[in-house]
C-alpha cells in the first residue's frame, strides 16, 4: 500500500480506475433495486400493500440515515496498514451478500412487513458501509481538481453499467422463457451475490490507498454539525437533496406511469428505463469534459436545467409508439449522470477546504452527510406512494381500473414534480464559492503544509 501524502498522488491509469470502479457494479445494482425494483416487487409479487411498503422503506431509510455519521466518523478514525477505507469495504461484503440472498432470492409471497423491515435494515447498513468506503477512497486516490472529476467519472460510468446490467436481467429471463418477472428478480439477487466478492476483492488487490497527512479526527457530533455552517457544504447538500428526489420519484413511479398512462407492459417500461440509463453512460464523459472547462458547479447547473427540459418533454410524448418513446427517453437520460458524480467530486473538494481550515481529515464524515441527504431524497421520493394510496390509486387495478383523478395525480407526480426539482437544483448552485481557482489555492496550501509536517 502506498502511504504517500494524497497531494503527491500520481495520475491514475485507466486500469487502476477500472479496478477501483468494479465494486460499483453490484453496489449500483442495489442502488437501483432499492428505489425501483424492490418496492414494486414487494407490493405486487410478495403481496404487501402499497402504503405498507412505502412506510417500511421510509422507516428503514430514516433509521439508516442515523447510521451514516457514525460510519463516516468511524472511517475518519480508522488507521490501518491497509488504509482507512478499504477495511470497511471488506466488512460490507458479507453483510451485503446475506441481505441479497434474503431480500431477492429466498423471500416468498406472503412475507410480512417484519421480514421486509429486518432484512432491509441489514441491507442498508451494508450498503452504507460499502458506498461510503468507496467514496472516501476515491477522494484520496486523486486529490487534483480535474483528476478528481476523472475518478468520479469512472465511478459513475461503472455505476451506470451496473444499473444497465441489472435492469436487463429480469427482461432477459422473461423473454428467453427461463421464468417470469419474479424469477428475474431472484436471478438479480444471485448476480449481485456473486459479483460482490469478485469485484471488491479485485479492487483490494489492484488499487492503492494513499493516506492524507493531518491531525487525527476529533469533535464527534459537534464536528458533524459544524460542517453545516459552511456555505459550500450547504449548497451541495441542498442540490443533492433536490437531484436525489427527482429521479427517485421517476424510478418509484415509472412502471405505474408507463403501464397505466401510456399503455406499455412491464418489459417495455424496463426497456425505457434501460435506454435512459444507457444515455446516462453516453452523457457522463460530456459533463466531465464540461466540468474541466467551466468548473463543476456551472457544469452541474447547466446539466440540471437541460435535464429538466428534456425530461418534461419526454414524458409528454403520447403512448402507443414504442420506438419514439425509446428515443425520447434516451435523449432525456443524457444529463442523468451529471449530478451523481459531480456532486461527489465537489464534496471531495470541500473536504480539502475543511482539512486546510481545521487540520483534520473529515472526508468520511462529509461523505456520510452527502449520503444522508441522498437517502432523505429517496425517503421523500416515496411520499408519492402515500399520496397515490390517499387518492385511491391501485398498483394492480381491477376490471374497473383507476379513477381519472388518481391517474391525473400520478401524471402530476411523475412529470411536473421532478422537472421543477431539477430546475431548482440549478438555482441553488448560484454563487457556489469553491471555484477551480480557489481549489487550486487550497491544494497548494495543503501541499506546503503537508511537506512541513512530513519534514
Amino acid at each position: 500500500m502506498s502511504s504517500v501524502a494524497a497531494a503527491d498522488a500520481p495520475r491514475r491509469s485507466n486500469a487502476v480506475l477500472a479496478a477501483f470502479s468494479g465494486p460499483c457494479l453490484p453496489l449500483a445494482a442495489f442502488g437501483v433495486a432499492l428505489p425501483v425494483t424492490l418496492p414494486e416487487f414487494y407490493a405486487t409479487h410478495v403481496g404487501l400493500e402499497l402504503g405498507v411498503v412505502a412506510a417500511v422503506f421510509m422507516a428503514v431509510r430514516l433509521i439508516d440515515i442515523v447510521f451514516d455519521p457514525f460510519i463516516g466518523w468511524g472511517m475518519d478514525k480508522t488507521k490501518t496498514r491497509f488504509g482507512r477505507y478499504r477495511p470497511w469495504m471488506v466488512v460490507s461484503t458479507p453483510i451485503l451478500m446475506l441481505s441479497a440472498l434474503m431480500m431477492f432470492v429466498l423471500v416468498q409471497p406472503g412475507a410480512g412487513p417484519a421480514y421486509l423491515f429486518a432484512w432491509l435494515l441489514v441491507l442498508y447498513l451494508g450498503f452504507s458501509i460499502g458506498t461510503l468506503g468507496q467514496l472516501g477512497w476515491a477522494a484520496v486516490l486523486a486529490p487534483q481538481y480535474d483528476q478528481r472529476s476523472r475518478v468520479y467519472g469512472w465511478w459513475q460510468v461503472f455505476n451506470i453499467i451496473g444499473v444497465i446490467l441489472i435492469l436487463i436481467l429480469p427482461t432477459v429471463v422473461v423473454k428467453s422463457g427461463i421464468g417470469d418477472y419474479a424469477d428475474g428478480v431472484r436471478i438479480m439477487g444471485w448476480a449481485i451475490l456473486i459479483a460482490l466478492p469478485v469485484t471488491i476483492g479485485l479492487a483490494m488487490v489492484a488499487v492503492p490507498e494513499p493516506m492524507n497527512v493531518g491531525a487525527p479526527p476529533h469533535g464527534g457530533p459537534k464536528a458533524y454539525l459544524a460542517l453545516f455552517g459552511m456555505k459550500t457544504v450547504r449548497k451541495l447538500l441542498i442540490a443533492d437533496l433536490l437531484l436525489g428526489v427527482a429521479p427517485g420519484i421517476t424510478g418509484s413511479l415509472l412502471f405505474f406511469f408507463f403501464g397505466q398512462i401510456k399503455g406499455y407492459d412491464h418489459t417495455q417500461a424496463s426497456l425505457f428505463m434501460l435506454f435512459y440509463f444507457v444515455a446516462g453512460l453516453v452523457g457522463a464523459p460530456i459533463w466531465a469534459w464540461l466540468a474541466t472547462r467551466i468548473g463543476k458547479d456551472k457544469a452541474l447547473a447547466v446539466a440540471s436545467l437541460i435535464f429538466a427540459g428534456l425530461y418534461i418533454a419526454a414524458t409528454l410524448v403520447p403512448g402507443g409508439n414504442f420506438a419514439l418513446t425509446a428515443v425520447v427517453m434516451f435523449i432525456a437520460g443524457l444529463p442523468y449522470a451529471a449530478g451523481l458524480f459531480l456532486l461527489r467530486a465537489m464534496m471531495a473538494d470541500a473536504g480539502d477546504e475543511v482539512r486546510l481550515e481545521t487540520g483534520v481529515d473529515r472526508t468520511g464524515l462529509m461523505f456520510s452527510i452527502l449520503s444522508a441527504t441522498t437517502k432523505i431524497g429517496h425517503v421523500v421520493a416515496l411520499i408519492p406512494y402515500l399520496i397515490l394510496q390517499w387518492v385511491g390509486f391501485k398498483a394492480l387495478p381491477g376490471p374497473e381500473g383507476n379513477s381519472e383523478f388518481s391517474l391525473l395525480a400520478l401524471q402530476i407526480l411523475f412529470i411536473a414534480v421532478p422537472g421543477l426539482l431539477l430546475a431548482a437544483a440549478a438555482w441553488v448552485l448560484k454563487g457556489y464559492p469553491l471555484t477551480p481557482k480557489r481549489h487550486d489555492e487550497i491544494r497548494e496550501a495543503l501541499a506546503a503544509r503537508d511537506a512541513r509536517t512530513v519534514a
